[in-house]
């Protein structure tokens, strides 16, 4: 459902813990997440039953993710454009 691409921000970030997650989820949401991200690993699927919970779930843990790295970008926007100017 999601693609990596070489100029895309890191959306990861560490906890707490030491553990590393998704900007506003917790370890447990972002290992979910990552599972519903990959369809192929989640064990005893049957492609053909229910595929909207999963789906569900997947855009409920991405809207949770995607407004608390709004959040995060447009509060540390300032500070990292200000570290990539170049004098």
């Amino acid at each position: 459902m999601t693609k990596l691409r070489k100029d895309a921000p890191r959306r990861y970030v560490v906890d707490g813990a030491g553990q590393r997650v998704l900007v506003g989820l917790t370890i447990a949401e972002t290992i979910e997440f990552e599972t519903l991200d990959n369809p192929d690993t989640l064990p005893g699927t049957d492609r053909r039953i229910d595929q909207d919970k999963p789906g569900q779930r997947w855009l409920e843990l991405y809207a949770k993710h995607e407004q608390a790295w709004s959040a995060w970008m447009a509060e540390t926007g300032p500070r990292r454009e200000k570290s990539l100017t170049l004098n």
